[in-house]
Formats: C-alpha cells, sequence, structure tokens
C-alpha cells in the first residue's frame, strides 16, 4: 500500500490518543520484534541526479539492509517523486498511487512496493530490476524519496485509489557490501535541462473623469516546466503600478501596496497556471500620457531565459471632457487610502499547484476554494516549502 505522509489526517488521532503514560511506557520498554530485538532497515543507493532531459528515464539502484539483529520477515520499499517525475514499467508487486497537493505537499506519484521475503541481519539486497522514473516535458526541479520499513503504509487519503503494476513482479536479491545507507529514508534532488517562461500581460483603459474603471492583469508560467521553490529561495512577484491620474478603490488578490506600486504573489508555478490581478481604479483627472505598468520582480531566474515578456503596459485613454493634469509620473494618485481595503477580486484560471500566497490570516482556505485574503509582508509571497514534508511519515 502506498506511503503514508507525514501529516495523514487519520493517524494524527491515534498518535494523540497515545497520551503522556503510553509514551513513557514506549520509551522504557525495550524494542521487540517477535520476541527478538527489532530489525534496523536502512536503503541506500540513492544519490542527487542531475541534468538530466524532459522525455528521458533514469533506473533507482535502491539497496537494502538491516542493521539490526533480528530479521524482517516481509519488506516495503516506498518510493516518491514530485510532478516532473513519473514511474515507468511499474512490477505486479508494487502499488501506485497520484497525490493531489495538499498543505504544504506538491502533486507527487508514489510507488509502494511489497517484498514477501525475509531481509537478514548484515545483509544488502537490492531489487532484481531498479523500478525505472519517466522524466515528464514539464520537469525542472523535481525531489525523490525512498523508504524501506518492516510495516505495511498506509495509503495517502488524499490521494487516487492505489492501483497495481503491470510489469512482472521482482523480488529483492542479495547484492555487494558497501551501500548498505544509514538511514531508514533517503531525499534526493532530480535536477532538468528544462525552461519557464514567467510572463506578464498588461491592460488597455478607457473611461472619463469619475468613472470606476475594472483593470486585468495578469502573470503566466508559460511553461514548458513548473517551478518548485527551493527552501529559502525569492520568489518572483508581480508589481503593478496603476496610470497616473486614477485612484484605487479596490485592489487585486494577493496584492499589497508599496509605495506607489502594488506587490502581488500567486497560488501556483505550475505550467500553464495563470493569476488574474482585478483592481477597480476611479479615473480622477485626464493626464497626458497617462500610463502605468505590470511587470515581474528581479528575483535570479536562471531558468527563464526570455525576458521580452517580464513587463508590460497599463494604457489609459480619458475621453470626454474633465480636468486635466500635466504630464507625470504614473504613479499620481494611485495609491489612495481606498486601496488599502481588501478584494476578492478576480484569481483567474490558475492552477493549483499547492502553493497559495502569504495571507497573514489564521484561517487556511479549504481544499478546491479559492484564497481571499490579501498579502501581507515585504518577503516570499509563496509559501516556502517545510521540509518537514521531507518525512514519509
Amino acid at each position: 500500500m502506498p506511503i503514508r505522509p507525514n501529516n495523514h489526517r487519520a493517524s494524527r488521532g491515534a498518535v494523540a490518543a497515545l497520551g503522556a503514560v503510553g509514551l513513557i511506557a514506549l520509551a522504557a520498554a525495550p524494542a521487540a520484534y517477535g520476541g527478538e530485538t527489532a530489525p534496523e532497515l536502512v536503503v541506500g543507493g540513492i544519490e542527487a541526479i542531475d541534468g538530466v532531459k524532459p522525455g528521458s528515464s533514469f533506473d533507482l539502484p535502491v539497496t537494502v539492509a538491516n542493521k539490526g539483529i533480528g530479521a524482517a520477515e516481509k519488506v516495503w520499499v516506498s518510493y516518491s517523486v514530485t510532478r516532473g517525475l513519473d514511474f515507468a514499467d511499474v512490477p505486479s508487486n508494487c502499488l501506485v498511487q497520484h497525490v493531489r497537493p495538499y498543505d504544504e505537499m506538491p502533486e507527487r506519484w508514489t510507488a509502494v512496493c511489497a517484498f514477501d521475503q525475509a531481509v537478514e541481519p548484515g545483509v544488502v539486497y537490492t531489487p532484481e530490476t531498479p523500478l525505472r522514473v519517466a522524466v515528464l516535458d514539464r520537469a525542472l526541479n523535481d525531489e525523490l524519496r525512498v523508504r524501506v520499513e518492516d510495516v505495511e503504509p498506509w495509503p495517502d487519503d488524499n490521494g487516487t485509489p492505489p492501483v497495481a503494476g503491470t510489469a512482472p513482479a521482482v523480488r529483492l536479491i542479495e547484492g555487494q557490501p558497501g551501500g548498505e545507507g544509514s538511514a531508514g529514508i533517503v531525499n534526493v534532488s532530480v535536477t532538468s535541462v528544462n525552461t519557464a517562461d514567467y510572463q506578464v500581460t498588461g491592460a488597455a483603459l478607457k473611461g472619463s473623469v469619475g468613472d470606476t474603471v475594472t483593470m486585468k492583469v495578469k502573470f503566466t508560467n508559460a511553461g514548458p516546466a513548473w517551478v518548485w521553490p527551493e527552501e529559502g529561495d525569492r520568489v518572483v512577484k508581480v508589481l503593478i503600478t496603476p496610470p497616473a491620474g486614477t485612484s484605487v478603490v479596490q485592489r487585486g488578490q494577493f496584492c499589497r501596496a508599496k509605495g506607489e506600486a502594488y506587490v502581488c504573489g500567486m497560488r501556483s508555478l505550475n505550467e500553464g497556471s495563470q493569476e488574474t490581478y482585478t483592481f477597480e481604479l476611479k479615473i480622477d483627472k485626464r493626464v497626458a500620457d497617462a500610463k502605468g505598468a505590470v511587470a515581474l520582480s528581479t528575483e535570479a531566474r536562471p531558468f527563464d531565459p526570455n525576458k521580452a515578456n517580464d513587463k508590460a503596459d497599463i494604457t489609459l485613454e480619458v475621453t470626454g471632457g474633465g480636468s486635466t493634469g500635466p504630464t507625470g509620473s504614473p504613479t499620481n494618485g494611485s495609491n489612495s487610502s481606498a486601496g488599502e481595503s481588501s478584494s476578492t477580486g478576480d484569481a483567474g484560471p490558475a492552477a493549483n499547484g499547492g502553493y497559495l500566497a502569504e495571507t497573514g490570516s489564521s484561517t487556511l482556505p479549504v481544499a478546491g476554494a479559492a484564497a481571499a485574503a490579501v498579502v501581507t509582508g515585504a518577503g516570499t509571497l509563496l509559501i516556502a516549502r517545510r521540509r518537514r514534508a521531507r518525512s514519509l511519515n
């Protein structure tokens, strides 16, 4: 059965139910397994994989060893890859599950392979045929996890029903000493030679002095790669400056005022994802050649070589009569106090890849509902991955 995630909903209650007395008893009792000292299973043979190409594939030379005293009568080897990778030619003794994004974990695939054979102490084993991983067109910076255990993992309750592989079943065979590993779980990166094109789209506005007009500007990851920011990365933001002579009546979702402009985040950086920022602007006066802008912030994006679409104009045509101001900065009148009010805005057809803009709210949106809080703070606008997702418990 597939991997039990670190924050598996059913397991939370079970852990809490142990209570303090149960925890003390567990700590005091010696580990036992069939009347003997419990086996200590470790996994090895996995290292970071760099420079693979979309459309290619690679094998996983996993090793399993038992550093304990007692034998493990049956073992499960669990594999997990993020959404730029997939499994190919899965053996029939493995169950595959697609897990949708939730909490702070991205979309991923899991494969759990059951080996109904003893793993003896001091012996290194390896699957007779290594599991094969396919590199998808959207691959860029992905993650691979491998775990071994002697109890059957639970399926993830946010995933699809597990499905058995169709390739011939495999067994564990004795391998060469020296690749025993040192932990029950290994987590490594897989980087691909690929690009992702971040781009913005501007707007052309028209109205009379005194009118309130709707401004919609857009961020898109045109792909082909999805982007999963590393912990600590400064994530790209969208900077929006309304045209001069306007004031903001209602700002866009995931946007906050900063000086004369607005800084906006996004929910997803998956390939093809979009975020539309909808503002309501009041035309206060006519300003000759008034023009605003939407642009990407300057964080490094080595995967995005096309900089020609990183900025777009927001034009304003004022019709009819009305006062006329001097030609000036597009920031004139763009940051009224009304712009500080929150707005649900128009989130656009963004593909949710498990990321939400940092909102400063203590209430998280339920699955499937659009986040509707205003971005706060001056740092990263996408939730940084917490490495607690590295654990598969």
